[in-house]
């Protein structure tokens, strides 16, 4: 997070109505072994987090700290998350994270961190202050992508996608306590704000489920585009925007009707994405352009496509 303005300016602008500070995107390009730092209110890449050469050849997922200190991100060969400094780009540590871990999030709380480990079937909770594992939790499915917290802390859910199936994970108990059937290669995944329902992005048959939380059932399925992979809820709730890989598009989904309105044609390879603060723009890496598309919600269409490194996995927003 970057401080833009300070003290009576800072007020007197807020009182304008006008941000104190621009959010600021975090792009993990797996090809590149960097991080690039795009300032949200310029679209801008403004710095480039290499660690000195030390972040590995693989990076995938990432996550912001809450204080925006730090980026976690995976190290997949490494079978690590490596806590870098955010502004520096400096390794902080490296944390034992399972076997070839993919996706990582942070919870509501900004306590914990899930790392989803795929050759070891295993969903690592990480203490995002003290930057260390705390539990490796078992899971029923196979080859685990995705792992999202509910809004509430009270569920982890796993996307399995050699298993075609999710992993519901009561988080008291730290166990797997029931499977959501897929539809083919599950991926991506959002949970609503309000935690009622989740959107499971289906890789293999171009489609979302939409699954009650709670009882787990499926409840809708939508068609969506060729290769649906990345899956992410507006801050209001109102839409769920899905990556399609296969079709180089993003599909909006209106979430009260369950239908797609929208269908945004972006870079090669969308894979996953992440929205500002105030849902007013959409960030899509695109792993294959290596780029990263700006989507203006209000509109649906690019305002900016922004060169990144090799392979952009995601995007993180503090």
């Amino acid at each position: 997070m970057q401080r833009l303005l300070a003290g009576g300016l800072t007020l007197s602008l807020l009182g304008l109505g006008l941000p104190a500070y621009a959010e600021l995107a975090y792009v993990p390009n797996a090809g590149s072994g960097t991080i690039s730092v795009i300032d949200t209110a310029t679209d801008e890449v403004v710095r480039t987090l290499a660690g000195e050469g030390s972040l590995g050849k693989k990076l995938e997922g990432a996550a912001v700290s809450a204080d925006g200190k730090r980026v976690l991100v995976v190290d997949a060969p490494a079978d690590a998350v490596l806590a870098v400094d955010a502004q520096s780009g400096k390794l902080i540590k490296s944390i034992p994270a399972g076997k070839s871990p993919e996706g990582i999030q942070i919870s509501a709380d900004g306590r914990t961190a899930a790392a989803c480990a795929e050759d070891s079937n295993e969903a690592v909770l990480i203490d995002v202050q003290r930057l260390e594992p705390v539990k490796a939790i078992a899971l029923q499915g196979r080859n685990p992508e995705h792992c999202v917290f509910s809004p509430d802390g009270r569920w982890l859910l796993v996307s399995n996608e050699n298993s075609d199936n999710v992993d519901v994970i009561d988080l008291a108990q730290r166990k797997s306590v029931a499977l959501i059937a897929g539809d083919g290669h599950p991926r991506g995944m959002a949970i609503t704000p309000d935690g009622r329902f989740a959107y499971i992005a289906n890789e293999g048959t171009a489609s979302v489920q939409v699954v009650s939380m709670g009882d787990w059932k499926v409840v809708k399925q939508i068609a969506t585009g060729l290769r649906s992979a990345g899956a992410l809820a507006s801050p209001d709730g109102s839409r769920v925007y899905i990556a399609n890989g296969g079709a180089g598009t993003v599909s909006v989904i209106d979430t009260r009707s369950n239908e797609v309105v929208a269908t945004v044609p972006v870079g090669q390879r969308p894979w996953n994405m992440a929205i500002t603060h105030d849902g007013a723009k959409l960030y899509v890496a695109n792993g294959r352009s290596n780029s990263v598309s700006v989507i203006d919600t209000a509109n649906n269409r690019v305002t900016r496509t922004i060169e990144v490194g090799k392979l952009p996995w995601g995007v993180a927003i503090r």
